[in-house]
């Protein structure tokens, strides 16, 4: 039987909003996005939004109620809502999303394990986490963040898999350089929270330079592609 959850996501109705951002995180990954599409936790749709007239048959798994009717008002034809955690269906999709949704997973090498039979020949898994387990702090607590990410700690994970190819990528360090100050201050990261996201966004066409000019040897945040 698998879990439905009342998760509220609050956090996102400030991320959702955080749009070079999550253009950031589109760019990254819009390559690699082709066939059928498994998309896990993608809450109120702003990725599938982003890709759902660039792929085949999509299968969107999520566990939340709360976020049911914004996806229903985004979906096609070809789309398949499923108010479910990942159910593996072995060979079947092409592509496999897993963006911020990984460290909220508590037996994340058990749902990779299903990811990966789910996963056709040369098909493309794509995960996104938050990166660096010492930028963990309240924030990631309160949101249901089990951990954060290196490419080592995921690297362990991928290896227990047979994958012809895996590109581990940080990016955002001028999110990383925030997100070490806030963690290390005792200021309420609540307080102007909607201020400091608008703030952060706003940088974010800098952080893309600054991750070029670093090869992107650090970074908020980490995306990992895996090639079966």
């Amino acid at each position: 039987m698998t879990k439905k959850i009342n998760y509220d996501g609050w956090e996102l109705e400030f991320f959702d909003k955080a749009n070079n951002f999550r253009n950031y995180q589109f760019d990254l990954i819009k390559k690699s996005l082709k066939g059928r599409v498994a998309e896990i936790g993608p809450g109120n749709g702003i990725f599938f939004d982003k890709y759902k007239n660039i792929v085949g048959d999509v299968d969107l798994y999520e566990p939340s109620i709360n976020f049911l009717k914004n996806l229903e008002s985004k979906k096609k034809d070809n789309t398949k809502i499923i108010n479910s955690n990942f159910i593996e269906k072995p060979n079947y999709y092409d592509t496999i999303l897993y963006l911020d949704v990984f460290e909220h997973i508590e037996d994340d090498s058990l749902e990779l394990e299903k990811a990966y039979e789910s996963l056709k020949k040369n098909g493309c898994l794509i995960i996104n986490v938050p990166a660096f387990q010492h930028l963990y702090s309240q924030f990631d607590k309160d949101i249901n963040h089990f951990r954060r990410y290196s490419k080592s700690s995921l690297a362990k994970l991928t290896n227990n898999f047979d994958f012809n190819k895996v590109d581990f990528k940080y990016y955002d360090s001028i999110g990383y350089m925030l997100s070490l100050a806030s963690k290390n201050s005792k200021l309420d990261y609540k307080k102007n929270f909607s201020i400091k996201i608008k703030v952060w966004d706003k940088l974010i066409n800098f952080s893309r330079i600054v991750d070029l000019l670093i090869f992107n040897k650090v970074g908020k945040s980490l995306i990992v592609k895996c090639i079966k």
